[in-house]
């Protein structure tokens, strides 16, 4: 049995090291052959209709499920011809005006922001010049954290470089553009960083700021904190889509404000996501990699106990694709009951790793350690740039030995040697493998792990689309911030 799966776009899952003899087995898989069907029926009726059974707001009231929606930018959709239109706008708007946008938000409304900005743009995006960036400004994150230190260095950095444009331009102005994304307005994390910068750089001589606000697009009584803020104070807005869990709002504007403002292609990302919905449509689960990833991942787990996922790239620039994934997966399938109130404590713990640092510090556990994971690589095909390891030092046998290989070969070697020797040990382990990182790839990637929540969920009867967990702590914070103003 050939045990990978490959799209059409190249796109592939090789599973050779999860399923067989000593891992999960094609018995496995066809006893829950029912459940399975009826996994894909509940997904499939979700992606008509929205609705997903039991599931309703944190505030008990029946919600839709709609971002399976998403990938597809037509007219009532929640990505349409228009509301695309306009991120492509503002994103031009922002080109040789604005020097900087600082992007507030936590959770899903950093995490997916991040990952489109780490794979487009990379580390060095604020060190490059004007021109290098085609206009487009730095961009930097807050509000992810209620860290002073980070908060009062990023302001002073701004305040610095508004000092520097104006002994070099004439006294031309530093213009900064705050986004604040919130859909209540009220998170703690983010309106507090988001205020104490607002204050201090408005009071800046020499430098301009603007606001865009990115919240529940309700109006009127209905409207939310930050969104009657934008109304009185005239910030222009998009939306946080209601039925849209922040761990799935990389495909909203939520996430695809941040591609406008680097320049991503917000259309290519979309198809790539749009073509993965559009092979998992079918209900054969060896076609369907959104559905088989969630059934050997759930098998691995239920039968052979390995309920942790270590993701792990192997590519620096797709470690926070690890990091977004940590929170899909927890908030997700991290469940107390089932939708039968049965408590049932289910859930699989996501570890960030990336290759071939996390050889280096965490592989030891991995190999030696509880025979309690799935390791999950991904690959990268093929690299935009691939310098060969030159021979610089023809004495020294070791080097001479790794010289003339691309480094892309390096990584490959290694990611290959970890998993053969997880797997000799009984160590399950799998690969993505995408052909290039690209806006396309990365959202095919990103949409086939969002729907494999969704078909987990339904193979473990859980609520994949709520978080009452989260809820908890926040019942429990209010007060303890009020009494220290006391």
């Amino acid at each position: 049995m050939n045990k990978t799966l490959v799209l059409a776009s190249g796109f592939t899952f090789d599973y050779e090291n999860l399923l067989g003899d000593g891992k999960v087995t094609t018995g496995d898989v066809a006893a829950l052959a029912g459940r399975i069907a009826a996994a894909h029926r509940a997904v499939e009726h979700m992606r008509a209709t929205g609705e997903v059974r039991g599931h309703l707001s944190k505030d008990g009231e029946p919600e839709k499920v709609l971002f399976s929606q998403l990938p597809y930018i037509e007219e009532g959709h929640l990505n349409s011809p228009v509301s695309i239109r306009k991120l492509q706008e503002f994103g031009q708007s922002l080109r040789n005006r604005v020097d900087a946008v600082v992007s507030f938000g936590i959770g899903g409304s950093f995490l997916g922001n991040k990952v489109l900005f780490d794979v487009h743009s990379g580390d060095f995006w604020n060190y490059k010049s004007r021109e290098a960036r085609d206009g487009y400004p730095k961009l930097f994150f807050s509000g992810q954290n209620i860290d002073a230190r980070r908060t009062t260095e990023l302001i002073d950095l701004l305040i610095k470089e508004a000092g520097v444009k104006a002994r070099h331009e004439q006294g031309k102005p530093y213009r900064v553009t705050l986004i604040v994304i919130s859909k209540s307005g009220s998170t703690l994390d983010t309106m507090s960083t988001f205020m104490v910068a607002y204050d201090k750089l408005k009071k800046q001589p020499g430098l301009e700021v603007e606001v865009v606000a990115v919240t529940d697009p309700a109006t009127g009584e209905k409207a939310t904190l930050l969104k009657k803020l934008a109304t009185e104070q005239g910030w222009p807005t998009f939306r946080v889509p209601d039925g849209v869990g922040g761990r799935f709002s990389i495909f909203s504007e939520v996430g695809l404000v941040t591609a406008a403002c680097i320049g991503m292609d917000i259309e290519a990302f979309l198809a790539g996501a749009r073509a993965m919905d559009e092979v998992c449509r079918t209900g054969d689960i060896w076609q369907n990699p959104a559905m088989l990833n969630a059934v050997l991942k759930y098998v691995a787990a239920e039968t052979y106990g390995r309920d942790i996922e270590v993701f792990m790239p192997y590519g620096d620039y797709l470690k926070s694709v690890a990091e977004w994934y940590v929170q899909l997966l927890a908030e997700s399938l991290g469940k107390r009951t089932d939708r039968e109130e049965n408590v049932v404590f289910y859930g699989r713990t996501p570890i960030v790793a990336v290759g071939t640092t996390d050889m280096h510090a965490q592989t030891q556990q991995h190999q030696d350690g509880k025979k309690d994971k799935v390791v999950q690589f991904v690959k990268v095909q093929d690299w935009e740039n691939d310098p060969v390891i030159p021979n610089v030092f023809p004495s020294a046998a070791k080097l001479a030995e790794i010289s003339s290989l691309h480094l892309s070969q390096a990584l490959d070697a290694a990611r290959e040697a970890n998993a053969e020797a997880l797997i000799h040990d009984g160590r399950f382990n799998a690969t993505f493998v995408l052909p290039s990182v690209t806006a396309y790839h990365l959202g095919e990637l990103l949409y086939m792990l969002a729907l494999s929540v969704a078909y987990e969920g339904e193979l473990a009867n859980v609520d994949a689309f709520d978080q009452p967990g989260v809820e908890a702590y926040k019942r429990i914070l209010g007060p303890k911030l009020k009494a220290r103003k006391k």
